[in-house]
């Protein structure tokens, strides 16, 4: 199964319905799967001591307070609406993430069937409660939790038997690459039983590519055309053509993955024929001499009986005159 490969537009569409539609057509180019937004409304997400975080401080107008900010990225409900039927015509998933409930009811009412929720809602649970009974699959970022934190949430998704993959997640904008410990996927597949994908928020394709050799049906990245855009998710966002390469990668490295199934490859065929070793006259012999090991070498090509056969060989008597240098060959000598 191919890892599903998620483009996550997020904010960086500004609120525009125009830019949002461009950043699709560009998503979809560059080979994503599916697309990515955000529902909220300022009013009931932040209250108006809320901080704002360290990149966002560097990434935003200082004399912004976190409410302004976040103020300014909503995407109206209404201007959905285009936007779904606009992935529905180019034929890319729509995704968003829900941060509260009345936005999830408003997803659903408009036929989203795909929730993704947010690192920081892992203990909102009654949003999770909510998407599991309406989803047809969810996708739950993990970012700064704990084991301890994420169980109960997995409990919920599988109370109402929604489809869950768990995305291991890195919540700082751009991520140190020592923090990103990839092996904790294998710890949330264990632990949880369910798939298990990365939100990519490093430097670089690597990381999610790794995540893909590890075991991920899911990537995700954050989306952007320009990483000189104003807002604060863009400089850490991967460009069309960096997303595009990522994309090429991943599929690349799941075609190197390929079968599990031990076996010659047809491409192997003509090397294994010429580079394998068969038994050779080491020396001549007569007919009805019995075969010693000196007798006997291996030289290139394979074409012949190979050296396992050996001890079998040995005392058996030669059927005829054989010369130095001939590949021995199956009725050149018979058994006693």
């Amino acid at each position: 199964m191919s890892c599903y490969v998620i483009a996550e537009i997020g904010v960086n569409h500004a609120g525009s319905v125009e830019l949002a539609n461009v950043m699709i057509d560009a998503a979809k180019e560059a080979g994503a799967d599916a697309v990515k937004f955000q529902t909220f409304t300022a009013e009931k997400l932040v209250s108006s001591s809320t901080p704002k975080v360290k990149y966002q401080e560097s990434t935003t107008d200082k004399d912004e307070s976190h409410y302004q900010m976040i103020k300014s990225l909503e995407f109206a409900y209404e201007d959905h609406i285009p936007v779904f039927e606009y992935c529905k015509k180019l034929k890319i998933d729509f995704i968003s993430t829900p941060y509260d409930i009345e936005s999830a009811k408003f997803l659903v009412s408009i036929g989203v069937k795909i929730f993704k929720t947010a690192s920081a809602d892992i203990v909102d649970l009654s949003l999770h409660d909510f998407i599991a009974q309406h989803a047809e699959s969810a996708i739950v970022s993990t970012g700064m939790a704990t084991l301890g934190e994420i169980e109960p949430v997995v409990e919920i998704y599988r109370k109402y038997n929604c489809k869950l993959t768990l995305l291991h997640c890195v919540s700082n904008y751009p991520c140190a690459t020592e923090s990103l410990n990839l092996n904790v996927m294998e710890t949330l597949s264990r632990a949880f039983l369910c798939d298990v994908g990365y939100s990519d928020h490093a430097v670089g394709p690597i990381p999610a590519v790794a995540s893909v050799a590890l075991g991920a049906t899911v990537v995700e990245k954050h989306f952007t055309l320009d990483k000189n855009m104003i807002g604060p998710d863009h400089k850490a966002s991967s460009d069309p053509k960096e997303f595009a390469e990522l994309v090429t990668a991943i599929r690349e490295t799941e075609t190197a993955l390929g079968s599990a199934i031990k076996s010659v490859q047809v491409e192997e065929m003509q090397m294994r024929k010429v580079s394998r070793k068969s038994l050779f006259l080491a020396q001549s012999i007569k007919k009805g001499e019995a075969f010693t090991a000196e007798m006997l070498t291996l030289k290139r090509p394979g074409t012949g009986i190979y050296e396992a056969e050996l001890s079998v060989i040995l005392g058996a008597l030669s059927t005829k005159d054989l010369s130095e240098g001939e590949m021995l060959k199956v009725g050149d000598y018979k058994f006693v």
